[in-house]
């Protein structure tokens, strides 16, 4: 339990059995200013009363019929709700060993009987003045907590859930080179012109419920988000984690990429375009840093898509060998792509649906 009450006032709970010292000891907080005090006349009252609200010091006599002091103290200590509340340790026994035993049990002062004034005064403020350092330390750990999680959760949202947990990790990610990378990217046909013919806000709303359902997708699919440019998706298959298949993974997704969009609004349409081969990936920047992709097959990829007519999934070749014979598919014949001369194209339209 932590925090001051509503009005900013300390709670102090006054335990003795003794209603002449309750007396007295309330007597005297409330000279002080301390009007919010509550008293028991015996341990289980107060740790009924402590169950049910919050306080912020107690004050507790050590010799009580039923629980005593010590007793109460323990159980006190021993509650994870309870235990970083100081208690003053109140009692007419001023041996050593008592006092010794109090603290040991984890109290946080002790006042002998009869109360002196001053020394009640200098040891309620200075427990109380702990206890709220101490509230307000544990607030700010929450705070640093819930940062912390929202830090991760952006880095989530903004990386790739295994390089968000590297750059954590490590500090940094490392590049790196993989071969066989499928690279699949998804094009929605016309879209300036959309963008051109209706409201901003509308046009961005639609753009994420269609990304959303991208997303689902390449998770149900076990791909990689890699990024959004534009109007163009990107995901890869064997790049972040080791695929017996990664070009057949692709291949459905892209199919289920375009089934989805056709029950989606506005009446889009999306063309799909595939390549598998090596690349180099890593993260650049460090203000609006972005973990990408380079090297030919990420060109090759882009380029095949750009060419790809709509509704379509359109492989590079190279690609098509890996899949072929689980999927149908028709060839293009050898199409010239700008700045990669002439590549023959084959357009999937079924995928083998027996998972690996």
């Amino acid at each position: 339990m932590t925090g001051w009450s509503s009005d900013g006032a300390p709670s102090i709970l006054v335990v003795d059995d003794n209603a002449d010292n309750r007396y007295t000891l309330l007597h005297r907080l409330r000279r002080e200013g301390y009007e919010n005090v509550t008293e028991a006349a015996d341990g289980r009252t107060a740790l009924d009363l402590m169950a049910r609200q919050r306080f912020d010091l107690v004050l507790l006599d050590v010799m009580m019929p039923g629980l005593n002091g010590y007793e109460v103290l323990s159980r006190i200590k021993s509650d994870d709700r309870l235990r970083d509340i100081p208690v003053i340790m109140v009692s007419a026994v001023d041996e050593l060993e008592s006092v010794i035993r109090c603290i040991g049990l984890g109290a946080e002062d002790y006042l002998p009987k009869p109360f002196n004034a001053t020394l009640l005064r200098a040891r309620v403020t200075a427990c109380l003045e702990k206890k709220r350092l101490h509230d307000q330390e544990a607030l700010f750990r929450d705070w640093l907590d819930a940062e912390r999680r929202r830090t991760d959760q952006l880095l989530r949202s903004v990386l790739p859930s295994d390089i968000a947990r590297e750059l954590k990790e490590r500090g940094a990610v490392r590049p790196r080179r993989r071969e066989d990378v499928a690279v699949l990217f998804c094009d929605i046909v016309d879209f300036t012109a959309y963008c051109d013919r209706h409201p901003p806000e509308e046009v961005v709303a639609d753009l994420q419920a269609l990304v959303h359902v991208f997303e689902e997708v390449v998770e149900r699919r076990r791909m990689e988000k890699i990024k959004t440019v534009g109007d163009a998706f990107m995901a890869t298959a064997g790049l972040l984690a080791d695929r017996e298949d990664p070009v057949l993974d692709a291949v459905r997704c892209g199919l289920d990429m375009i089934e989805s969009t056709r029950r989606c609004k506005p009446d889009w349409r999306v063309r799909v375009g595939l390549h598998c081969g090596p690349v180099v990936a890593g993260i650049v920047g460090r203000s609006q840093f972005l973990f990408d992709l380079w090297g030919d097959t990420v060109n090759t990829a882009a380029r095949i898509t750009a060419w790809a007519p709509p509704d379509t999934l359109v492989l590079s070749e190279n690609a098509w060998r890996m899949v072929a014979g689980r999927c149908q598919g028709r060839s293009h014949g050898v199409v010239e792509l700008k700045g990669k001369g002439g590549i023959e194209l084959v357009e999937c339209s079924v995928a083998a649906e027996s998972e690996a």
